[in-house]
């Protein structure tokens, strides 16, 4: 089982066990709408059905920072806090190789393009001002690619389509005021290609893994 996806489960799993025992805490410091800023670190890489390990020790991973804002809505329900939010993300992850050398990444030149995220949240009260979650969703990235024949150089845009699921901890500083901290991962499992002309390609299967950890700084209204 993917290491991402275990974790979201067993926190998940300890939610209701968790939230009985903080009932009797006020949970309205996290309800209501929020905004939130966020930043952090990107790994995107194969996923293991196309490994590419070879002699050259290719370093099949782009990574870099991450950066980009985040809207959500929380309510409490008994001693639970649930919540349905969404995120815009850039990344400045990409291939450091010319196009005639590199092909360690599979598709040639690469980097990575905006990174739309919607989904749910559920978390409980650690202490009165610091809530911790899990989380789960659906994603679509999208990767800018430039491939050659040493002839030719394509650039071509990649939509993939995935799901992400995730845990964090979430600190009130003040009545309005949050900061946080989060680890997700994310599979694409779909693609397509679009051509400078618009035109697009078939759907296809891909597999395709990516983890990020990020802080944020928030406002609840």
């Amino acid at each position: 089982m993917n290491k991402g996806f275990a974790l979201f489960l067993a926190t998940a799993a300890a939610l209701p066990a968790m939230g009985t025992a903080a009932q009797a805490q006020d949970n309205s410091t996290f309800t209501g709408p929020r905004v939130e800023a966020l930043v952090g670190y990107d790994i995107t890489r194969p996923g293991s059905s196309v490994d590419i390990d070879n002699a050259d020790e290719l370093d099949q991973s782009i990574e870099d920072i991450t950066y980009g804002a985040g809207i959500g809505y929380d309510f409490a329900v008994g001693g639970v806090v649930l919540g349905i939010e969404g995120e815009y993300m850039e990344s400045e992850a990409k291939t450091e190789f010319d196009t005639a050398d590199f092909s360690g990444f599979g598709v040639g030149n690469v980097e990575a393009g905006r990174d739309i995220y919607v989904g749910a949240r559920a978390g409980i009260l650690a202490t009165p001002n610091t809530l911790v979650y899990a989380k789960g969703g659906y994603t679509n990235a999208r990767f800018d690619l430039l491939a050659t024949d040493n002839t030719t150089d394509t650039e071509t845009d990649l939509d993939l389509d995935g799901w992400r699921v995730g845990a964090g901890i979430e600190h009130a500083l003040s009545e309005n005021l949050f900061i946080k901290g989060e680890y997700r991962y994310s599979n694409y499992e779909e693609g397509e290609v679009e051509a400078p002309s618009g035109l697009e390609s078939d759907r296809f299967d891909v597999d395709m893994d990516r983890h990020q950890i990020l802080m944020g700084v928030g406002y609840r209204f």
